[in-house]
């Protein structure tokens, strides 16, 4: 059976190729203008082209000369939607906010290669930003290029992905309805433990590749291990003696709370839950996220963050999944990734629907 294709715009380092990779999909192509997501995206796809640009600077004779092909079966992305508001109404909004001139140059890719499905990833907030309008304006200009048009907000903790992590899809299709209740939930996702405990014997390393000679026990650990023993992205770092001196206090599941009021320079009573949050081993992990390297959450049994590959576990990607840049671009790529194994179980639902 001829593969179906795929291409993904504004695709960081490739968390939704990857999942769609994995569903069975050939990835014809990554855009985006971040250099060092464009590089990983790059090395974890070398038959797929690889474009670091403003998408605003694909014209429509470049974007036939990068992808001189008749169709592409699937579009993927995450353009802006934040910039639908009624204030800036049809006409104007390109002109008002520049974050709909890149939604609307996503658009541009659909209407040239009319794709059987559509894949679109938001903040679940975007359903609630302006009394729903930009939800709405969403399902109009879909619809009037001839789509059915459904969406969903998911929680990566249903479909395998060891994170509580809520997101929310939109999916177009041209036949039909995309029904969100083909996604196969599991019954066990796994834990802290089963997903990073493999790596606590490794705590003296310190930077660079290292060997994981042990053997995988489950599931999941089996598909991250991926064929790979050489671990990389998993350069141990120790915060600042001040940092480590208030999260020793955090048991699991804990967070700022619980340290001492004398560790804290000023008093403050308004911190973020997710301050100082320390991961259970026996529960998923919390929200990955860009911030500050991470440091919204820290080790379940140590005194540091999680490391750049600890992070892209708990994101589901397999350990032959490498990232390159510094230490807090490995970290940013990480935390703005579409989790895979979601990304999978979305896939291979479109690909069944489309075929």
């Amino acid at each position: 059976m001829e593969h179906q294709t795929c291409l993904d715009l504004f695709c960081g380092c490739g968390g939704l190729s990857k999942g769609f990779e994995l569903a069975g999909f050939t990835i014809l192509g990554g855009v985006d203008f971040n250099g060092p997501a464009v590089n990983t995206y790059a090395r974890n796809f070398p038959k797929a082209k690889a474009i670091c640009c403003d998408l605003l600077q694909m014209d429509s004779e470049r974007i036939e000369r990068e992808f001189p092909i008749k169709t592409i079966d699937v579009v993927i992305g995450g353009p802006p939607c934040q910039g639908f508001s009624t204030a800036n109404r049809y006409a104007d909004e390109e002109k008002r906010d520049p974050r709909n001139k890149l939604f609307f140059q996503f658009v541009k890719f659909v209407e040239r290669y009319s794709p059987k499905a559509v894949l679109i990833e938001n903040v679940r907030g975007i359903l609630t930003m302006n009394k729903g309008y930009a939800r709405k304006r969403i399902y109009s200009i879909f619809k009037s290029l001839g789509y059915h048009v459904a969406n969903c907000v998911l929680n990566a903790a249903d479909y395998g992905v060891p994170q509580r992590r809520l997101r929310n899809f939109f999916v177009m299709l041209r036949t039909h309805d995309f029904d969100f209740a083909l996604l196969k939930k599991i019954e066990h996702c796994p834990t802290v433990a089963e997903t990073i405990g493999e790596f606590y014997g490794l705590e003296q390393h310190g930077e660079g590749p290292v060997e994981l000679v042990s053997k995988p026990t489950t599931g999941y650990q089996r598909y991250l291990r991926d064929g790979v023993s050489i671990i990389e992205n998993h350069d141990i770092r120790y915060p600042a003696q001040k940092v480590q001196d208030r999260i020793a206090y955090v048991p699991q599941g804990g967070n700022w709370a619980d340290v001492p009021p004398e560790l804290w320079p000023t008093t403050r009573n308004n911190r973020h839950s997710s301050a100082y949050k320390r991961l259970k081993e026996d529960d998923q992990s919390v929200t990955i996220d860009t911030g500050n390297n991470h440091s919204n959450y820290f080790h379940p049994i140590y005194n540091r963050l999680p490391t750049v590959r600890e992070a892209a576990r708990l994101q589901s990607f397999p350990d032959s999944f490498v990232f390159t840049g510094n230490r807090s671009e490995q970290y940013r790529q990480v935390g703005n990734a579409v989790p895979p194994l979601l990304a999978k179980a979305i896939a291979e639902v479109i690909k069944k629907e489309i075929q």
